[in-house]
């Protein structure tokens, strides 16, 4: 049968790891839930759009995270007899998810600082300072939670990114609610609304792609087709690799088949050093789940081993 790596070895969230960012993910969202209800309450009580803009960024933002943490779970998930690879699909599926959920808050933010920029209401710069500067503190700590993680999941990456670009978003709002207090200028906040939707849409696209290019198995962002055949190429014994499938199993885990080509006369446990040695360079590159199918060069037909 088909050489397969044993993949019960390589999960990238180990036990304790993976403990760590369950934890943090639900200290974000107790923070950020606490901190969007506050926001919206004084947002609707100011008539500031900027802040009540922000707060249902940040509610998004919870649901993200919910939704993260809830797909980063399923990754421990068991496979059964109908879903061979548990549920780790899901955590793609979501970060998809989450990505859609962004691009329709930002179309709502930019149809009411439209409205609002034709028709611009009286508003409180001092709380509109005040909540902003507890946004940033928020946001920044948070995101600094998921730094050390961030790497090792799609996931957890957007969730990092959000959550800094909302620091920097409201850092900008504080900075406007400042000039607003100063000048009256109240066509300000909608202008600042536009900008948070800008910022949101930069930080959203790139998910989405990432996401969407996962989700019909295509090859993971940070893995190269030439570099995955070059490195296999390189192994002493391999002839020539081809037939090379790669695509994601979830946020963290990749998987790959594929032909390698040996000499016809190549004893057996020599064989088994070179797909051992294969199984390393693949795994360096970040390919977990490994299926090999050896062909013999001087024959037409393919040996299974």
């Amino acid at each position: 049968m088909a050489d397969r790596g044993n993949s019960s070895n390589h999960s990238h969230l180990q036990t304790a790891n993976f403990t760590n960012v369950n934890r943090i993910f639900i200290v974000g969202i107790s923070l950020n839930l606490l901190f969007v209800i506050v926001e919206f309450i004084s947002g609707f009580l100011s008539n500031s759009l900027s802040l009540i803009s922000d707060a249902g960024h940040n509610l998004t933002d919870v649901a993200t995270l919910a939704l993260s943490l809830f797909a980063m779970r399923l990754l421990k998930s068991k496979r059964n007899d109908r879903f061979t690879y548990g549920y780790r699909k899901t955590s793609i599926l979501v970060a998809l998810f989450n990505s859609i959920i962004l691009l329709v808050t930002i179309g709502a933010i930019v149809y009411e600082a439209i409205h609002r920029l034709i028709n611009p209401r009286p508003l409180e710069g001092l709380t509109i300072v005040l909540v902003a500067s507890i946004g940033t503190v928020v946001n920044a700590v948070t995101a600094f939670l998921f730094l050390k993680q961030k790497e090792h999941d799609l996931n957890i990456k957007s969730a990092y990114l959000h959550l800094l670009s909302d620091a920097g978003v409201s850092l900008a709002v504080v900075l406007g609610g400042v000039f607003i207090y100063y000048t009256n200028y109240f066509w300000i906040d909608s202008l600042l609304s536009i900008l948070v939707a800008i910022v949101i849409l930069f930080s959203t696209w790139r998910l989405l792609v990432s996401s969407l290019r996962l989700s019909l198995d295509g090859i993971p962002e940070n893995i190269h087709l030439d570099e995955v055949v070059q490195a296999a190429q390189s192994v002493d014994g391999i002839n020539d690799f081809h037939h090379v499938h790669i695509w994601a199993i979830s946020t963290t885990e990749n998987a790959l088949t594929a032909h390698m080509v040996v000499d016809p006369d190549i004893p057996a446990e020599r064989e088994q050093q070179i797909k051992q040695k294969l199984r390393e360079e693949l795994r360096r590159l970040g390919i977990h789940h490994i299926t090999i199918e050896t062909e013999r060069s001087n024959s037409t037909e393919c040996k299974i081993s």
